[in-house]
């Protein structure tokens, strides 16, 4: 991912205020973030937990999206997969991140939901600097193919809080 500013990130959001996006906290300092090993950026607020954040290049270029997350089961029994990077994780480690739409339909309260990696570290869980503790199946296709899988399933997601037909 191309380094941003942080008035680019700030700007980039599309279903808060700005208002909401002036008073987000930041990850880092954006000179910090490692942006050559990032598909997309994404964190959870340290201040509030059931608060996240997803900055990703787009189409329509630099789009963000507030996200809220679901408080996960207790179980550690059973497992689930995220919807991006498609890592296998005990229940306790993938959430539901729901997004409101843009514009008037996320002011109506219509929302999305995708189950990602509770620590939204997707990009680290692909290019094999985190393991999960979940066993994994076996996959036979490149680095290349997954980044662009998720990259696919990514753009999906954001084009369906936008509002564009998918």
């Amino acid at each position: 991912m191309e380094p941003l500013t942080e008035a680019e990130i700030r700007a980039s959001f599309v279903n808060c205020s700005k208002g909401e996006a002036k008073g987000l906290t930041l990850p880092a300092r954006t000179e910090e973030i490692p942006w050559p090993d990032l598909d997309f950026l994404a964190w959870r607020d340290p201040r509030a937990v059931q608060r996240a954040y997803l900055v990703t290049r787009h189409d329509s270029g630099v789009v963000g999206l507030s996200l809220r997350a679901t408080q996960p089961p207790k179980s550690r029994l059973r497992s689930n997969m995220c919807g991006l990077c498609m890592t296998t994780h005990g229940l306790v480690d993938v959430a539901l991140f729901s997004a409101r739409r843009a514009g008037q339909s996320g002011k109506d309260g219509n929302t999305l939901g995708l189950y990602v990696c509770a620590n939204l570290r997707c990009c680290d869980y692909i290019r094999g600097k985190l393991k999960p503790e979940t066993p994994q199946p076996r996959e036979t296709v490149t680095l290349d193919e997954r980044i662009a899988r998720l990259e696919l399933k990514l753009h999906r997601f954001v084009d369906q809080v936008l509002g564009a037909r998918v």
